[in-house]
C-alpha cells in the first residue's frame, strides 16, 4: 500500500487535461509574469473570502514579510506571536530587526492564547501575528478586542488555513491584512512556491503592491525600498483550477478527519479538539500522543505509514532566535509539552477508505502492545 502523507501527484492526475492545457496556453502566449491569469486569480481571491484587495507575490513568507514592511515594522519594534508554529512567522519579524514576543497556547487548539496576550503588550508592540495553525482558526474576537483597545495592527498568519471559518467569517478577513501560502502541500496548492497577501484597507493595499514591486507604481521610479515577490502566471492558472475545487477538497478533509477521529477516540492517543468557532479544515490532522511519541512514530514508519511532527522545536528555543530572543526552556510549557507530545497522520482530501482503515488498524494494534 503506498500511502502518501499529501498526494499531489494522486490530485493532479484527477485534474491533468484542465491543468495541462492552461499551462500551455500560458506557455504560448509568453506572459510568464503578472499575465492576465494573476489578476483574475486575485480578484477570484478577494470574493472567495471578501476582500478588497488580495495581492500575489512569490511565498506565504514573503506575504508574511510584505505585511511588515507595509506597516514600517523594523529595529527594536515587537511582534506578538506563537512560538509554536512553523519558523517563517517569526523569522520575517526578526529578518526586519524587530523582536518577536511569545504567547504561549491554547493547549487544546495549538493556537495563540487571547487570554495572555493582554500582558505581553508594551510600548513597542506594533503587531500581533495570530496563526491559524493546522487549518483551525485562532480564536479572533478577543483578539481583535485586545488589538483594537490598543489600536495594534492585526495580521492573520493562515498559511493552513485558506477556506477556514471563524464564526462564519473567512479567516483573512478578520484583520488588518491576511497573509496566504500556496505551497504545493497546502489544501489550496500550486505547483512551486506562492503567496498572496489581503486586505481591505486601500493605503495599506497600494503600499503591499508598491514593496512587493520594488518599491514602485511606475517602472523605473522607485518611491519605497521595496522587494521582488511576484507570483508567476503558470502558478496563477493552476491555482485558478484549484480554486474551484477548494471547498469540495475542505469538505472532504473534514470528512476524512471525522472518520479518523471516532474510531481512534478509544486509543491512547487524543485526537484534534475542534472549537466552536472554527470550521477546521485539517491541513494537517494531528494527533497528541499521551507518552512513548517516539516510539509511536518509529513504529508507523516500519509500518510505512508517512507521518510528521508539526513542530518538533518550539520557535522560543531555536538557536535562530538567540540574538532576538529572551526566552528560556519553561517559558511556554503548553507549547513545549504539545512540541514533545504531537504527531501527523497522512491527510488529504483523496485518502481511500482502505488507507484510512490499514492506518487506523495500525494504531490500535501499537497501543494494544
Amino acid at each position: 500500500m503506498n500511502i502518501q502523507m499529501v498526494d499531489v501527484k494522486r490530485q493532479y492526475l484527477k485534474y491533468k487535461k484542465e491543468i495541462d492545457d492552461a499551462v500551455l496556453k500560458v506557455l504560448e502566449s509568453g506572459q510568464f509574469i503578472n499575465g492576465p491569469d494573476v489578476h483574475k486569480l486575485a480578484e477570484e481571491m478577494q470574493h472567495y473570502l471578501g476582500v478588497k484587495h488580495a495581492i500575489p507575490c512569490a511565498s506565504g513568507t514573503d506575504a508574511l514579510q510584505l505585511a511588515l514592511m507595509a506597516l514600517n515594522i523594523g529595529p527594536g519594534d515587537e511582534v506578538i506571536t506563537t512560538p509554536f508554529t512553523f519558523v517563517a512567522t517569526a523569522e520575517t519579524i526578526a529578518i526586519l530587526g524587530a523582536n518577536p514576543v511569545y504567547v504561549d497556547i491554547d493547549e487544546k487548539t495549538y493556537n495563540i492564547d487571547p487570554g495572555l496576550i493582554q500582558k505581553a503588550i508594551t510600548k513597542k508592540t506594533k503587531a500581533i501575528i495570530p496563526v491559524h495553525l493546522y487549518g483551525q482558526s485562532a480564536d479572533m474576537d478577543p483578539i481583535m478586542q485586545i488589538a483594537n483597545q490598543h489600536k495594534i495592527p492585526v495580521i492573520e498568519d493562515a498559511a493552513q488555513a485558506v477556506g477556514e471559518k471563524y464564526r462564519g467569517k473567512p479567516v483573512c478577513s478578520l484583520g488588518l491584512v491576511g497573509c496566504i501560502s500556496f505551497f504545493p502541500s497546502k489544501n489550496l496548492g500550486a505547483y512551486g512556491d506562492a503567496g498572496m497577501v489581503v486586505t481591505s484597507d486601500d493605503k495599506i493595499a497600494e503600499k503591499i503592491r508598491m514593496i512587493a514591486n520594488h518599491g514602485s507604481k511606475v517602472r523605473y521610479y522607485h518611491e519605497l525600498l521595496g522587494v521582488n515577490s511576484r507570483l508567476d502566471t503558470l502558478q496563477a492558472v493552476i491555482l485558478r483550477i484549484k480554486l474551484r475545487h477548494l471547498d469540495e477538497w475542505n469538505k472532504k478533509r473534514r470528512e476524512i478527519a471525522q472518520y479518523y477521529s471516532e474510531k481512534l477516540k478509544n486509543s491512547a492517543v487524543t485526537p484534534p479538539y475542534i472549537a466552536n468557532y472554527a470550521q477546521h479544515i485539517f491541513h494537517q490532522y494531528t494527533l497528541l500522543v499521551n507518552e512513548g511519541r517516539d516510539e509511536f512514530q518509529k513504529y508507523l514508519n516500519e509500518k510505512r505509514i508517512p507521518n510528521a511532527i508539526h513542530y518538533p522545536i518550539p520557535l522560543h528555543l531555536q538557536d535562530a532566535f538567540k540574538k532576538h530572543s529572551r526566552y528560556k526552556k519553561g517559558d511556554f510549557p503548553k507549547s513545549e509539552s504539545a512540541a514533545a507530545r504531537v504527531i501527523s497522520l497522512p491527510m488529504h482530501p483523496d485518502l481511500t477508505r482502505e488507507e484510512l482503515d490499514y492506518i487506523i488498524e495500525m494504531i490500535h494494534s501499537f497501543f494494544k502492545n
